[in-house]
């Protein structure tokens, strides 16, 4: 069988998304199996991590396998070997890599040179496992989902990205309401474009939040500042408009739902009242990363289904 990897959302066909994203359920209804027993996965972080790094220790421990963290620092990755032998070494000695750091092409350099699985845990353009949870939460919620909407709010970055490809090939349509100047790159925006017209679904983006929640079924609001970028008080004025507070929320569907990736900064891009109110699902979905995660790497890794 040929090597798998997970780097974005469309790496996995339309059927094997739903593959993964059914395998969830199952994983999420009987969280213990032996689909990875005696196999060890590599876990390298070059940013913290809450989410990510328990969800995926306990998500292998789980599965009868050995999670095996690996801080970059502590490495010799990028300063005394290069990701290119890191990874044809690793590949000798453990079946599996996530890895969660700054650059794509780091990650695409490392799948290239490893003969086990990829994981991209979250890089500075993707973060494909978190849109994984998004879409399975969003599911969750609604078994009509075809055809919903859900709204993000506020910069366009690497999660923004990732939830628009998984709502893209699962029927959901995506907008992206975010200011001037806070837009995907314009290929990656392409990308997105062609792969929702290749899947009848809509992706676009509508600066005026209050529009853009009009119908909406979730509402999605992630850090105005992504990890490791600079704090710009500009920048963090211009997106004020776009915070999920209860107003905003009022004028979504009524059986509207409040997501978040986490962590938030509670007070700036979501209020206290809509995270810890009755529409919030923030929560559900960070637990879904597990169940997600669970099934994804299942699937990558030739094991069979409970």
């Amino acid at each position: 069988m040929d090597v798998r990897h997970f780097l974005t959302v469309p790496d996995l066909s339309e059927a094997e998304l739903e593959y993964v994203l059914t395998q969830t359920a199952v994983w999420k209804r009987s969280p213990r199996g032996d689909v990875l027993a005696g196999k060890t996965v590599a876990l390298i972080f070059g940013k913290p991590s809450t989410r990510t790094r328990v969800s995926f220790s306990v998500g292998v421990h789980q599965m009868g396998g050995m999670p095996l963290y690996l801080s970059e620092q502590e490495l010799q990755m990028r300063k005394s070997e290069s990701i290119e032998d890191t990874a044809r070494v690793l590949s000798r000695y453990v079946d599996a890599i996530v890895i969660r750091t700054f650059a794509q092409k780091d990650v695409e350099d490392l799948a290239h040179n490893s003969s086990v699985p990829v994981i991209n845990a979250l890089t500075d353009d993707n973060h494909p496992c978190q849109a994984l949870a998004d879409i399975f939460t969003f599911r969750e919620r609604f078994s009509d989902y075809a055809g919903r909407k859900i709204v993000y709010l506020g910069d366009g970055n690497n999660v923004a990205a990732s939830l628009a490809e998984a709502g893209a090939m699962t029927g959901i349509d995506v907008c992206l309401s975010v200011p001037e100047g806070c837009d995907l790159p314009p290929a990656k925006m392409a990308s997105i474009a062609a792969l929702a017209d290749g899947h009848g679904t809509k992706v676009w983006v509508e600066r005026d939040p209050l529009a853009a929640v009009a119908g909406a079924s979730a509402l999605y609001a992630d850090v105005w500042i992504s990890m490791g970028q600079q704090q710009d008080a500009a920048k963090v004025e211009g997106l004020r408009p776009y915070q999920l507070n209860s107003a905003l929320l009022a004028r979504a569907r009524p059986d509207a739902i409040a997501l978040h990736c986490l962590p938030a900064h509670r007070g700036d891009e979501i209020t206290d009242e809509v995270m810890d109110g009755p529409q919030s699902a923030v929560f559900d979905q960070a637990e879904n990363r597990l169940h997600a995660q669970k099934a994804l790497m299942a699937f990558l890794m030739d094991g069979r289904p409970l």
